[in-house]
């Protein structure tokens, strides 16, 4: 079995040397290609396709399908990153009003509406577009009347709408057909009712794209419709990501069975997720190509005690996992980039878009991230790839699985020493002898496509015919001595302490999981606390997909156990009705991927109202929360009369006090609205307070926090036990009581 796919170096055919047969891809492209683009290997003339690479570069001509993957990869993650989780693409369903009804036709069931004066160029639907028609006739009592219309045509201020039929609407499915029929006959009856009340309304009435009396959705629905790949895809194939988060939370988490995928794929291409996939090693790679080469004074032998740190390193963050402590999140190869773009480029795409004034403030967390990133980058300077040599733990946890490949670079006994291969290896992998440092081996195949013997190969790795002789030269590298040894165990020993050493540390100086002090608000869907830090792994694609920063990192209000982890800051924006991004994108479900309806309903704070600087309650009208609060949805405020004055005769003197608000805590949610409102007015805009007056507050009996289950469930369980204790606190005469 032979698995070479690198562009092999242009040599003259031998005549007692039998020419190796090409692969299918480059047979079929003869085949479609012009001549001109192939090589002729009798006279040694480059073709156009050869030319091209050579001219991107050594490592492009060696092993161009190595590079085109990886481009494509990197689009790929910045496409998801920069596009998929953006929000700001998301718009509000479409509305036009002020249309008067003007002609019916009972048969076709069709109405004409013309626009209000001065309308004419709100037209913002379709010929054939479906909309809502929604009756706002002065004076309707009761819900106003909402029917589906298609649209017909439309022209100069005029739109034709035929009633919608139920052959466009989904239906209860019915194992008995004169049931279905009978259903289809009652909605069409519907329908027919709806249009005969609306040929009674004068207008004017508003159009809508979607249905007004639904809860809006389009942040969630411009996720679910940008997310043909998944957003956090590359963070769910990293393995050190979900092995660690499921050990320090003990916990299945469903990124597991991605790992096993990718673990599974690199028995037949060793550590391919580090030669191909991953983002950070083709920024890695664009850095040296940029900056590191450029720079030489600082580099390093490739022989010394750091060659092994990634194991070490390793060692640590599961020793930290089994310890309930969470490291990968701070190390791993995906999260780093992920949180290093966040805080470096996403701001300014924020500010560019949106404004300057919608970016958030910084805080020592996003400086220590910063540095971090760039840290990593800068090991480039030591020497090439530096990070993933010798440091990335998500690199030794693939250098781990090449024990068990299937596949291995191989090399012939017409080797000429060239130290070609060894010159152009991305990762040591080649010993002094250009035999495989396997472990090490990322199945790139660039060494194959500069051998000018035709030398390497890449099969199985039983392969054992007519192989170059091993140690010669000799490699010098001896099997583990005393020095070597002692190397090993201090490296293991540091490992083991370290990682010991963080997990008490944390968990010393870290969350009060135990008190009754305040803790922060978390996403809507978040699991309990304790659990929520052992599961988040600071990877900040919540951040990016949550619109208008509702959710930013938090320092070091929990120690190092909180850094960097998501938390709602009601002062800066509000969490939308409409999004559920945040769980959808979340890679090892600390934050529960929600349905919409659900999110809903997940509880993850309560609004406290401080009476003491709320102005209504000081004589000075306001009622901001209330507004917004009913506006979102939720009516968990409601007004309240305080400070009226009563005349002699004990009754309320008209025009005396001010309507409050009051909380109705079943149905408040914690979103926040109502703190970003009263903050933006009346603490920033007209400074009447120094901080909002009304604050979410989460922990004790603020929030729910569910690790599976439904939230509506949760819900309608809190409501009907209310119901159950308001009855048995009713009063009822002994005489009846004891019966």
């Amino acid at each position: 079995m032979r698995a070479d796919w690198f562009l092999p170096v242009l040599r003259s055919p031998k005549p007692d040397v039998p020419e190796r047969r090409s692969g299918f891809l480059a047979r079929t492209a003869r085949r479609v290609l012009p001549s001109k683009c192939f090589s002729e290997r009798t006279t040694k003339q480059r073709g156009w396709i050869r030319r091209f690479l050579r001219w991107l570069g050594p490592v492009w001509l060696a092993a161009p399908c190595r590079r085109i993957v990886q481009t494509i990869c990197f689009v790929t993650f910045l496409w998801l990153f920069f596009v998929t989780c953006w929000p700001y693409s998301a718009t509000p369903a479409r509305s036009s009003t002020g249309w008067i009804p003007a002609d019916f036709d009972f048969e076709t069931e069709s109405v004409l509406v013309v626009a209000a004066e001065g309308l004419s160029a709100n037209v913002v639907f379709k010929a054939g577009q479906g909309v809502f028609v929604r009756d706002d006739s002065p004076g309707l009592t009761g819900e106003p009347t909402i029917a589906k219309f298609e649209i017909s045509s439309v022209s100069n201020g005029e739109v034709r709408m035929q009633l919608g039929r139920t052959s466009n609407i989904e239906h209860p499915t019915s194992t008995n057909e004169e049931e279905a029929v009978g259903h289809e006959s009652s909605m069409l009856d519907v329908e027919s009712s709806m249009f005969d009340v609306l040929s009674l309304s004068p207008g004017p009435w508003s159009m809508h794209e979607a249905d007004p009396a639904a809860w809006p959705a389009h942040y969630a629905d411009n996720l679910l419709r940008k997310e043909t790949i998944a957003a956090e895809l590359f963070l769910v194939i990293d393995p050190l990501v979900s092995l660690s988060t499921g050990i320090a939370s003990q916990s299945w988490v469903w990124s597991l069975a991605c790992a096993g995928i990718i673990l599974a794929a690199c028995v037949l291409v060793p550590r391919g997720f580090c030669g191909y996939l991953c983002p950070l090693g083709t920024l890695i790679d664009l850095f040296d190509w940029a900056i590191g080469k450029r720079v030489t004074r600082f580099r390093v032998s490739g022989d010394g005690w750091w060659v092994h740190v990634k194991y070490y390193l390793l060692l640590g963050i599961m020793v930290a996992a089994l310890g309930g402590v969470l490291l990968s999140g701070i190390f791993s190869a995906i999260p780093v980039i992920t949180r290093g773009l966040l805080f470096t480029l996403s701001p300014l795409q924020t500010g560019a878009v949106t404004g300057w004034h919608q970016m958030p403030p910084m805080n020592v967390g996003h400086v220590l991230s910063i540095v971090l990133f760039f840290a990593v980058l800068s090991l480039g300077l030591l020497r090439p790839r530096f990070w993933c040599k010798y440091v990335c733990p998500s690199g030794a946890v693939f250098s781990l699985g090449n024990l068990f490949r299937a596949t291995e670079r191989k090399v012939e006994s017409s080797c000429i020493n060239c130290n070609k291969c060894i010159e152009i290896c991305p990762f040591d992998a080649i010993k002094p002898d250009f035999t495989t440092r396997t472990t090490d081996c990322t199945f790139c195949q660039s060494c194959g496509g500069v051998c000018p013997t035709h030398a390497i190969k890449f099969v199985d790795r039983w392969e054992v015919s007519g192989l170059k002789v091993e140690n010669d030269p000799p490699t010098n590298e001896a099997a583990l001595g005393r020095r070597g040894f002692l190397s090993a165990s201090v490296g293991t020993a540091s490992g083991v302490l370290g990682g010991l050493f963080a997990a008490t540390g944390t968990k010393s100086f870290g969350a009060d999981l135990d008190g009754d002090g305040a803790r922060p608000v978390r996403p809507p869907g978040s699991v309990p606390e304790a659990e929520f830090l052992q599961m988040c792994i600071r990877c900040g694609e919540c951040f990016q997909s949550c619109p208008s920063d509702v959710l930013q990192p938090l320092g070091f209000q929990q120690g190092l156990e909180g850094l960097w982890t998501p938390h709602v800051v009601a002062d800066w924006a509000g969490c939308a009705s409409s999004c559920n991004s945040c769980g959808q994108v979340c890679p090892t479900g600390a934050i529960r991927a929600l349905p919409l309806e659900e999110k809903r309903q997940a509880r993850m704070g309560l609004a406290i109202i401080n009476e003491s600087t709320c102005l209504p309650f000081h004589g000075e009208a306001c009622q901001l929360c209330v507004d917004e609060c009913t506006a979102a949805g939720y009516d968990a405020l409601e007004f309240i009369a305080v400070g009226t004055e009563i005349d002699e005769l004990g009754q309320p003197i008209e025009g005396t006090g001010e309507l409050a608000p009051l909380l109705i805590p079943e149905k408040c949610v914690g979103c926040g609205l109502c703190q970003t409102r009263c903050h933006g007015i009346n603490v920033v805009a007209k400074e009447l307070l120094e901080e909002s007056a009304i604050i979410i507050e989460a922990g004790n009996e603020h929030e729910d926090r569910l690790m599976s289950g439904s939230y509506i469930d949760l819900r309608r369980t809190e409501a009907a036990q209310q119901l159950q204790d308001s009855a048995s606190d009713s009063y009822l005469p002994d005489f009846l009581g004891n019966e």
